[in-house]
């Protein structure tokens, strides 16, 4: 698990306490592409769920995860995938 990685699900539990979290490097995917760097880490994908999620809709998730990641996104966090998975 790389550092990033570390960071990202750090993060997003401490804020979100999800009930799903999932948080894959898809850096290496993008090798060669723009934000890509050398070194990776700058791609990431994630699956989440949390109970905070309830009567929210995606847009208004997606900007909550993204604030919380934004020092991320500072710090060389080119892209990021979500996909919200509500349990059945």
């Amino acid at each position: 698990m790389t550092n990033r990685q570390n960071r990202i699900r750090t993060a997003l539990t401490a804020e979100l306490s999800p009930d799903l979290l999932e948080v894959e490097d898809d850096s290496h995917r993008h090798a060669g592409h723009a934000g890509a760097s050398p070194a990776g880490e700058t791609h990431y994908s994630i699956k989440v769920w949390s109970k905070s999620f309830e009567g929210m809709n995606r847009v208004k998730i997606h900007r909550k995860i993204n604030e919380i990641l934004q020092p991320e996104f500072d710090s060389g966090l080119h892209a990021l995938s979500i996909k919200i998975i509500r349990p059945e």
